[in-house]
């Protein structure tokens, strides 16, 4: 069966990419969510193409004992509130709330969130992207047939820098308006 153009998405990291990260803190209270400014605009752009929005984000602060379930719920509600404002919103939102030691099977970059948002909604993954900052974020989108694209925001020049040319991206961009455009520039057509 051909897919279908509403089964394409664009996956995406949260801290980093579409927030603002202070590297070495958590972000544990809803008021100091700070988005970037072309974070709405990019979203609602990709909405636009025809892509449905997924935000697939490792959340350890809980996990560690920094925070619990709520407050990541309250950070999230706030997020889709500015978005919403802005005429931007996520589809879904999904988290691994594990410490990276607790050798669970839903932590970034294995697939299990991914393929989970892909069988819930019929996502064809060769049509779909991923967003993400970080090296674990391009693993993310490789194991599950994605494009990938990464950011230089948050964490992305560090990685950069610590990893080269080991970050399996099939494009880098500055930042979120320029992934979005780059992807509806180069979308695969169905």
């Amino acid at each position: 069966m051909k897919p279908h153009r509403q089964n394409k998405a664009v996956f995406l990291d949260r801290d980093g990419t579409i927030i603002y990260d202070r590297p070495g803190h958590y972000l544990s209270r809803p008021q100091d969510l700070r988005m970037y400014k072309d974070t709405a605009r990019a979203l609602a752009k990709l909405k636009r193409g025809g892509y449905r929005l997924f935000l697939v984000t490792n959340q350890s602060g809980i996990g560690r004992g920094y925070f619990p379930v709520e407050t990541v719920e309250k950070i999230h509600a706030r997020l889709q509130k500015l978005l919403r404002a802005q005429g931007a919103q996520l589809d879904e939102i999904i988290y691994c709330p594990h410490h990276p030691d607790a050798k669970c099977g839903c932590r970034k970059p294995l697939p299990f969130m991914g393929d989970k948002l892909i069988r819930k909604y019929g996502i064809s993954p060769e049509l779909s992207f991923i967003i993400g900052d970080k090296k674990s974020d391009m693993q993310f989108g490789k194991n599950l047939g994605l494009n990938t694209v990464f950011v230089k925001t948050g964490h992305g020049n560090s990685q950069l820098e610590k990893y080269a040319d080991a970050i399996p991206a099939d494009h880098t961009a500055s930042g979120i308006m320029q992934a979005a455009n780059w992807i509806l520039k180069n979308e695969i057509q169905d």
